[in-house]
């Protein structure tokens, strides 16, 4: 015989002999999952066994504690939610109180309006063409590309709902506006912000 023949011949007989055993070693592997889960299912059933006998039998201080632990939790939620809410309505923005903007991270770094300049809160000051200082924006007309990039990166904080699909709120001097992404459409206006 020659080699190639020996070769093949070799070769076919580990298939045959590799492939049952493969099959033989996944299936051992199935029965002894099987097997872990059903003995995992009698070690539960058996601890509740023991929980509803010590019940029937009296002894159920475990449970009224437990049960007064999740009373004391749900207490201790229910002050926890009371208080972020108060925190969340008191860091709201407010049209009637004029520094409302101070203390604010997002805010760092602005000194008011100046000359020629817009600010964007987290993006700070960016130059402005001189025909947009002052603008009204008013809905219809369509926000320039460059001004587009600067967005309201909290919009519930300013009393706004979440953009519709393909719009955003963008900062426009001290207007925040709605606007199409991709053509720069107006379709709502927040006049003097801040």
């Amino acid at each position: 015989m020659n080699r190639l023949t020996k070769a093949a011949v070799v070769a076919l007989a580990l298939t045959t002999t590799a492939v049952p055993m493969l099959a033989e070693a996944q299936s051992r592997d199935r029965r002894e999952y099987r097997q872990d889960r059903r003995d995992d299912r009698r070690d539960f059933r058996d601890e509740r066994r023991d929980d509803r006998r010590d019940w029937r039998n009296g002894r159920y201080d475990n449970r009224q504690d437990y049960r007064r632990d999740r009373r004391d939790d749900r207490r201790d939620f229910r002050d926890e939610r009371r208080d972020d809410r108060r925190d969340f309505r008191n860091d709201r923005w407010d049209r009637n109180n004029r520094d409302w903007w101070r203390g604010r991270s997002d805010f760092r770094g602005y000194n008011g309006p100046r000359s020629g300049y817009w600010y964007a809160p987290s993006y700070g000051y960016y130059r402005v063409e001189p025909r947009y200082y002052g603008y009204r924006w008013r809905t219809g007309g369509y926000l320039p590309s460059q001004y587009r990039s600067y967005y309201v990166r909290d919009p519930y904080f300013y009393g706004l709902r979440e953009a519709p699909r393909g719009y955003r709120y963008v900062h426009a001097g001290s207007d925040i506006l709605m606007i199409a992404v991709a053509t720069g459409l107006i379709a709502s206006v927040l006049s003097n912000v801040y």
